[in-house]
């Protein structure tokens, strides 16, 4: 690994540490805005230190500061010669950049279990990234430990999300005067949904009146806020296994549209060059895993790298076509490389060419 990229890392672990050590405190002064600062820059760190590793700039030519956390995520999530972000992660990493962005410039009201969502999701990304990008195992990094102890159990999202609109109602009843509290609950919620509907900018007043009378009038959470009813917040494990990874639902697709759109999040952005995304051949991918070309056939067949949009795309360039792989496919060969029986591959991949035939 490169020195800057280590050292780099060295300091994404430092934050996401303190984030935990906050998450984790008995008392409250400070501690949702310190979680989210340390963790928003726990990622940027883990970001710039992945760029650097896979051969990217942090530095635009002549300048003098780095770039900033929408880069990063910008140039994770399409960059073909670096990408290793999936939308879905794009999207809980501009979710938590957001929510960090209200805590430190105004007000946010973030609830304990809202938090702990955000938090165990993005421990789970952490550790996802790092593996992927890296070959490091977070537990290695970091003490096991169990659950923390707590009054309440964990929600789902959708419960989060139905018991937060209640508590925002009750707030907002004539004469509670707590439309400043309601609001910052509201913020919370909003940044959410905007993250998911491809929004860079913070909610505005006249938006969290639109959703505060929406939810005076007894919509439901689904309706108020669409872009969460899409998405789903899986969970596997238990105790010190614990992973929590958003996953789409059928329901709003990502939006796309053109790159320098105002207010738009990085995982809305369209790739602007296919070939830059889908950047590597066939011959790229059997001499960066030194597979033989049948093997490298073989194991793409295997393990469905050509049923997958993310990993595989057939280019039309004039009349010729082009057989192209990202380099999430290479991450997916390299990672099964271990595992696999190669020559039980390629016979498995003979028999089902004969049976075709």
């Amino acid at each position: 690994m490169k020195k800057e990229a280590r050292l780099i890392l060295g300091k994404a672990f430092d934050s996401l540490i303190l984030s935990v050590e906050h998450f984790n405190r008995t008392w409250d002064q400070g501690r949702v805005a310190s979680v989210l600062i340390f963790l928003d820059h726990a990622f940027e760190m883990l970001l710039k230190a992945a760029i650097l590793h896979r051969g990217g700039r942090i530095r635009e030519p002549g300048a003098k500061q780095t770039i900033g956390f929408d880069k990063c995520v910008r140039t994770a999530l399409s960059d073909g010669s670096i990408q290793f972000l999936t939308p879905e992660q794009a999207l809980l990493l501009q979710t938590i950049n957001s929510l960090r962005d209200a805590a430190y410039h105004h007000l946010v009201v973030v609830s304990e279990q809202h938090l702990y969502l955000q938090t165990q999701a993005g421990l789970t990304l952490f550790k996802d990234l790092l593996q992927v990008v890296f070959g490091k195992e977070l537990h290695v990094e970091l003490p096991e430990r169990v659950l923390p102890l707590s009054t309440t159990p964990p929600m789902d999202l959708d419960a989060l999300f139905a018991h937060e609109v209640e508590e925002i109602k009750r707030l907002l009843r004539p004469g509670t005067r707590r439309r400043l509290e309601a609001a910052a609950k509201m913020r919370a919620l909003a940044i959410v949904e905007g993250a998911i509907q491809g929004e860079m900018t913070q909610p505005g007043q006249a938006q969290l009146r639109k959703i505060g009378k929406a939810i005076q009038q007894g919509q439901s959470w689904s309706q108020v806020f669409p872009g969460v009813a899409s998405i789903n917040i899986t969970a596997e494990g238990h105790g010190p296994g614990i992973d929590l990874r958003i996953s789409k639902k059928a329901g709003i697709p990502i939006q796309v549209v053109p790159e320098g759109t105002p207010g738009a999040a990085p995982v809305a952005i369209k790739r602007v060059n296919e070939l830059d995304f889908y950047s590597l051949g066939h011959k790229d991918l059997r001499e960066k895993t030194g597979l033989t070309p049948n093997q490298t056939s073989a194991v793409i067949w295997h393990l469905g790298i050509q049923g997958d949009e993310e990993r595989f795309k057939e280019i039309t360039i004039g009349k010729s076509k082009f057989k192209r792989y990202s380099r999430k496919a290479l991450d997916r060969i390299k990672q099964n490389m271990k595992t696999l029986d190669l020559d039980a591959v390629w016979e498995n991949y003979k028999d089902r060419a004969k049976a075709s035939t």
